[in-house]
């Protein structure tokens, strides 16, 4: 899957973007219709030790699915995001099942009507 990684206010190095490439890698796993997405980490001016933010935006067909956690390291925020995203796409897979199943059940009706 293609993800582009932007970082705000700093320069990120090779080895944070090895890590972020390698779990959202894992998003395929769970479900294999994901389009790209987007990384974006930035940093805040804040006195609190937690001023890295990780916002994550996969594009799944019919939807946008999006995360954004704040955490002391990047790679923490990161795996949070990427557990809510988990969470989505599951909540994702389901609905869809759902309708598909349901317009196979009127398509079935309506073949039945039909004689």
């Amino acid at each position: 899957m293609k993800i582009r990684v932007q970082s705000i206010h700093f320069n990120a190095d090779k080895k944070l973007l090895e890590f972020i490439q390698k779990k959202v890698d894992k998003l395929d796993q769970f479900y294999d219709q994901i389009i790209g997405g987007e990384v974006y980490l930035k940093l805040e001016n804040v006195e609190d030790e937690a001023n890295k933010i990780s916002e994550i935006k996969l594009m799944v067909p019919g939807v946008t699915l999006f995360a954004k956690e704040q955490c002391k390291s990047f790679e923490e925020a990161t795996d949070l995001s990427i557990e809510s995203l988990k969470k989505q796409i599951t909540k994702h897979k389901e609905k869809t099942r759902v309708k598909l199943s349901e317009h196979k059940a009127l398509l079935n009706a309506d073949e039945v009507a039909d004689y």
